[in-house]
């Protein structure tokens, strides 16, 4: 269908701007809670979080080609015509393709030597969540630029169907 042919750039778009924008919220509470130590004897802490992406599978790509294929006309017999498309049972006719994206916790802990503070245990050693400031403050800008630059897309789809108006 056509308006899915115009829409699936917005909708690829949409799910990449869906990924930086979790990528730059956990990156942010990462570097929020890297100096929070649990008290002591509790379990209760904050577990440093990471975005997993997931690629998107070639079927879905291939079958998305298809259906774009399969419904275009042809006004002499000499142009190629679409193959008949072979259909897989994981066929999704969500249109768009993007990355999909998981939020994992890490189980990982850095401990200081410091007997004065509150949550120090009986060696003296107070447990941080094993937050990277450096690797999060990366992660914070490269999410930030592409982000801006999915959106660089969705303005360029926008003068494109504009300007298709025009003529």
């Amino acid at each position: 269908m056509l308006p899915d042919r115009v829409f699936s750039t917005f909708q690829t778009a949409g799910r990449g701007l869906a990924v930086q924008r979790e990528k730059i919220a956990i990156a942010s509470q990462n570097i929020a809670n890297a100096g929070v130590s649990a008290p002591k004897g509790s379990d209760d802490m904050y577990r440093p979080q990471t975005v997993q992406t997931k690629a998107v599978h070639q079927d879905k790509f291939k079958n998305l080609l298809l259906d774009s294929m399969s419904s275009l006309s042809t006004s002499n017999e000499k142009h190629f015509s679409a193959p008949s498309p072979m259909r897989s049972s994981a066929h999704d006719s969500g249109g768009g393709i993007g990355p999909e994206f998981e939020v994992t916790e890490k189980e990982s802990y850095r401990y200081e030597f410091d007997p004065e503070h509150p949550d120090a245990d009986e060696n003296g050693m107070v447990r941080y969540p094993d937050v990277d400031l450096v690797r999060e403050m990366t992660q914070l800008v490269s999410a930030n630029r592409l982000y801006e630059a999915n959106l660089s897309a969705v303005e360029a789809e926008k003068q494109i169907i504009k300007r298709s108006f025009e003529i």
